[in-house]
């Protein structure tokens, strides 16, 4: 009857254990990002369409979010879709025709190249679609918003 002693353990490890990240995009061809949620709060930036956001919290229409340099600002909710998007960090990106360093490079996304999240595979690659409609695979690691 070992096993159920470590049953208690087992809940409060996931219990502690982080929440994952929920990321959206800008859905509007430009939307604001604000220091309060209020339309009369300050102008903090202006963010593309597309563009992935973190969703830190929501409150009302709002939503707190955090861009891929850290900065918190807030957001109206209804400038947000669904679309799981991902931001190249490198200089060039290597996306790749297979999950595998050695397979042959699809393309290149430039750093802050915006490719849209179709999945994830293992490994810790991630299936990711660009504007043209190419299509590969690139290590999370070189994204930002996975």
């Amino acid at each position: 009857m070992r096993p159920l002693l470590l049953m208690p353990a087992l809940v409060a490890l996931f219990a502690s254990a982080p929440a994952m990240a929920q990321f959206r995009s800008v859905e509007e061809n430009a939307a604001i990002l604000y220091d309060a949620p209020s339309r009369a709060a300050t102008r903090v930036s202006v963010v593309s369409r597309h563009y992935p956001l973190e969703v830190i919290t929501t409150l009302g229409a709002w939503i707190k979010v955090r861009d891929h340099t850290g900065a918190l600002a807030w957001i109206e909710t209804k400038s947000l879709g669904e679309r799981h998007m991902v931001l190249a960090t490198a200089a060039a990106t290597e996306v790749r025709q297979r999950p595998d360093d050695a397979a042959p490079v699809a393309f290149i996304a430039l750093q802050n190249v915006v490719l849209e999240r179709i999945d994830g595979a293992s490994g810790g690659w991630l299936r990711v679609r660009a504007a043209d409609g190419a299509e590969g695979y690139v290590r999370a690691s070189q994204v930002w918003g996975s």
